[in-house]
């Protein structure tokens, strides 16, 4: 799994199911606006209640309509229940009691319990009780929204057996959601003046900051808006939102003073929002507004390659703003130079880590800390360098970026000055010089969580309203599974606010491409809403053709949403059929060897010398067990070069005619697809070890360079020549390393950056990576810091040019763009598959065009008897190229052999 950034928590345990039945409420007498409490208020409640039972600090009743309550099935003799509200809070429980009375909306127990509508919007309320609101009461539901909000059940004698907090977020959807729902918010700009406008139907009173200066808005009561409209001078000036609201994190009513959630612009470190009319001539540069895109490249065929902005320039000495948006406009650079050299070969798409508004990165260079010691002067598997790194990581200029602060507003400690507008126009530049290079951009998106939730600095959304754009558990807590808060992005309004967000960077911005953090996390209906919205962008109105903009992202199956838990996800088999990918790992642990999360990393794969090259690890068994895992590992590949089809048909290893929905994948189909581009092939990216780092811990040690670059062109080739669109790490072609650390989120450059000058090595041992992610793992990586060879020019340069060769083959080779399952199915084929297959090869035919994986390191023959006759040469890009060895590949028409050489993949045509 690729890995968000930060360490990843423990999910929150879910509380355990209250036990108290719910039954008729309050008789008809009781029918004041605040019915009088009960009498037991003033005394303890009766035994059957237990402490965990009238906890407020947990919120295990949810509210998930007007008329509607849900609190877990109970079985005891509970006589009433009601909701307990204050406006001004400060109810506790004391001695068994509430110690306030509040006011009181009645509940009657609905009998069957959540109707099928609400259980398809709620499927994780399966097991709840239903209460209904009493009809006496509803006028008074929006009141009861803005203050404290309780549970309360009574039994009998009116003794208290249940108070909990409530979640509020279905109700909210239900009286305010979907009317607000096509709002403008945040800065709007008209000819007369601007509006600002904030989504806070809870909040008591909302005002606006404007430069210090108290600005009284105006609250829409059908919607839950707060607007305020002024004259057009306020373009530039810094504000805030000042909302009073109760927030249960803290159990109080407070008044905060945060950030606009739909920020257009910030002042340094996002002190302030600024009000800022994106579509200002000031903000625009030169060509901005005639901007000639790259061809649009469809998904299928799209080549990318995943880039970290601060890693493209930081070491390289040729850029004159390392660091910054503004390096891309280097021209002359090496990273420049690299980048369009790739462009040249296929590359279509350069793929950005995150460039929004990051939580954990100072944004003033005063302020950003730099390791304390000379790095160059340890050994190459010293502990100092690690610890070094990480005295500073904390307030360095270092981090991935998957901690977001504000959506949608580029990141300012890559901008020459973080105060104001100049990141705005330094990413327009960035696009722009991207775009002339010939690369269309790619946006690295996380929506799936937050930085922070509660009451905390870096916290917006929940500040504002909260308990609603955080998911939470069971019990009310925050769910965390991702790593860090949730978004609830089932929710109306946090499902609109990824859509308005990305429309933004597609327009405003002229992004070509999203890539969805953990995409699995998000409801398929906000993934498809995303995409529906994009593709009613036009170049006439909107000033790009949204769709030629890509989609795709992790779909990963995992946490609180797991299996259609609380929605149908965007996972891999959810989106089949969409046009919108998702990464695929089953090749990627096949090219590579058993999981990024094995205990021992030697694990050997297909490309690492499993069976065929073997190791001294213990954890690849014995001969037959390797074997065996090899062949299996090939079928997993030879359905990733298909585009990971479920409905393919070819003969596996074990001699059976299978599709590739049964191959077996840890216990899930290999093949999910249902047509090329559903599926992204990758051997690398940003998250775990680089797939050099990878080879190094599996390859026998005493591998020689040359082999090592040779089995890296293999690895890359299984995604580069399969069906459907390739990523790659940025430097995975130059062999690039990160001294061994499988999660670099936070290491700093040091460990980072790229090395575009071959003469400055590849990044390999620079020391033992960072412990908190790799120090189990330290004892493997020792001797091979000391050990393993260092990459030279040669085969650096010797990886990348073929490299590139492949992509060149990949991207003027009709044969690799089939549109449909079906035209698959016709051209491709395995031919040599089955029981004979020779183990460590595989030879695949595609129109064409026959392609060889020879992964051993001996030559090896394979006969095609049936393109017997046939006159087949190597495709002339790799006759022409630098790499010497694969020329040596030949082919016998009259025996239809193909004979490759160790260690290489060789492209026929006819």
């Amino acid at each position: 799994m690729i890995r968000p950034a930060l360490p990843r928590r423990t999910a929150a345990v879910l509380a355990a199911a209250l036990c108290a039945a719910l039954a008729p409420a309050l008789p008809q007498a009781a029918a004041a606006q605040n019915p009088p409490a009960p009498p037991s208020d003033a005394r303890p409640a009766a035994a059957s209640a237990s402490s965990t039972d009238l906890d407020l600090t947990k919120s295990e009743a949810q509210w998930i309509d007007r008329d509607t309550v849900a609190l877990p099935a109970d079985s005891t003799a509970a006589l009433s229940a009601q909701l307990v509200y204050d406006r001004d809070g400060g109810i506790t429980v004391k001695d068994g009691a509430l110690s306030g009375e509040g006011r009181r909306l009645r509940l009657h127990k609905a009998t069957g319990g959540l109707t099928d509508a609400q259980l398809a919007r709620f499927p994780q309320l399966k097991n709840y009780d239903a209460y209904t609101v009493d009809p006496r009461d509803r006028d008074r539901v929006g009141d009861a929204l803005k203050g404290q909000l309780i549970l309360t059940r009574r039994i009998a004698d009116g003794a208290l057996v249940t108070a909990t907090g409530v979640q509020t977020a279905g109700v909210l959807d239900d009286l305010y959601a979907h009317r607000a729902g096509k709002a403008s918010l945040g800065p709007v700009f008209t000819k007369g003046g601007v509006t600002l406008s904030v989504w806070a139907p809870t909040a008591q009173a909302v005002a606006l900051d404007l430069g210090g200066r108290a600005v009284a808005m105006r609250r829409d009561g059908a919607t839950g808006v707060w607007s305020v409209t002024g004259p057009r001078s306020w373009q530039g000036k810094p504000y805030r939102y000042s909302v009073k609201v109760w927030a249960p994190s803290v159990q109080k009513v407070v008044t905060n003073k945060v950030t606009d959630p739909y920020s257009t612009a910030l002042t340094a470190d996002s002190e302030r929002s600024l009000v800022v009319d994106l579509d200002a001539k000031s903000l625009a540069p030169s060509g901005w507004s005639a901007l000639r895109k790259p061809k649009a490249v469809p998904l299928r065929d799209a080549q990318i390659q995943e880039l970290h902005i601060r890693d493209f320039s930081v070491e390289d000495r040729t850029a004159k703003h390392p660091g910054t948006y503004l390096a891309f406009t280097d021209r002359d650079s090496k990273g420049s130079e690299h980048l369009r050299e790739l462009a040249k070969a296929g590359t279509s798409y350069v793929h950005l880590l995150p460039a929004f508004d990051i939580a954990t990165i100072p944004e003033k260079k005063s302020e950003q800390a730099t390791p304390d010691c000379d790095l160059n002067s340890f050994d190459a598997a010293s502990e100092r360098q690690q610890e070094c790194v990480g005295e500073s990581a904390d307030k360095d200029a270092y981090n991935w970026g998957y901690d977001p602060y504000h959506y949608t507003v580029p990141e300012g400690s890559y901008a020459t000055d973080p105060d104001g507008t100049a990141r705005t126009v330094e990413f327009r530049q960035m696009v722009k010089s991207l775009n002339g290079d010939g690369l269309r951009v790619v946006m690295d998106v996380v929506y799936n969580h937050t930085a922070a939730s509660g009451q905390a600095k870096t916290s917006v959304l929940d500040r504002i309203v909260p308990g609603y754009y955080q998911r939470l558990l069971a019990d009310g807590s925050v769910a965390t599974s991702t790593c860090c808060a949730n978004t609830a992005t089932e929710n109306v309004m946090m499902g609109k606010l990824v859509v308005d967000s990305i429309v933004t960077w597609a327009k405003e911005y002229k992004v070509d491409g999203f890539r969805f953090d953990l995409m699995g996390h998000h409801p398929k209906a906000n993934i498809l809403a995303v995409r529906k919205a994009l593709d009613a962008l036009t170049v006439a109105k909107d000033g790009v053709d949204g769709k030629k903009i890509i989609l795709y992202g992790e779909g990963w199956n995992f946490g609180e949403v797991a299996d259609d838990a609380r929605f149908v996800q965007a996972t891999q088999k959810n989106m089949a059929g969409t046009g919108i990918a998702t990464f695929s790992d089953r090749a990627r642990d096949a090219v590579r060897g058993g999981s990024p999360f094995d205990a021992d990393p030697g694990v050997q794969g297909f490309a690492s010398g499993l069976y065929t090259d073997p190791n001294s690890s213990k954890a690849n068994g014995t001969e037959a067990e390797q074997k065996a895992r090899l062949l299996h590992y090939q079928d997993l590949i030879k359905v990733g070069l298909t585009g990971n089809l479920a409905a393919y048909t070819f003969t596996a290893s074990d001699g059976r005619t299978v599709k590739g929905a049964d191959v077996d994948y840890n216990g899930a189909p290999a093949g999910y697809a249902d047509a090329p581009g559903d599926a992204l092939a990758y051997a690398d990216a940003h998250d775990n070890e680089s797939l050099y780092d990878a080879l190094a811990y599996k390859l026998p040690a005493a591998t020689a360079p040359a082999d090592r670059s040779r089995m890296q062109v293999l690895a890359l080739a299984t995604a580069a020549l399969s069906q459907g669109p390739a990523l790659s790490q940025a430097g995975t072609d130059l062999l690039r390393s990160k001294s061994l650390d499988r999660n670099s989120f936070d290491s700093g450059d040091w460990f980072n950056a790229i090395h575009w000058d071959c003469r400055d090595g590849n990044g390999f041992g620079r020391g033992l990576p960072p412990a908190a992610d790799n120090k189990d793992k330290w004892p493997y990586a020792t001797p091979l810091l000391t050990s393993v060879p260092a990459a030279k020019c040669a085969d650096i340069e010797g990886t990348s040019s073929a490299y590139r060769g492949l992509l060149k083959i990949r991207t003027t080779e009709p044969a690799f763009d089939l549109a449909t399952a079906g035209q698959v199915q016709e051209k491709l084929s395995f031919p040599l598959s089955g029981k004979d297959e020779t183990p460590g090869v595989i030879t695949m035919r595609l129109g064409d065009l026959v392609v060889v994986f020879n992964a051993t390191p001996k030559t090896q023959e394979q006969r095609v008897g049936t393109v017997a006759g046939t006159s087949y040469r190597l495709h002339p890009v790799q006759a022409a190229g630098a790499d010497r060895v694969v020329k040596s590949a030949s082919y016998d028409a009259g025996s239809g052999t193909f004979q490759v050489p160790a260690r290489t993949v060789a492209v026929f045509t006819r």
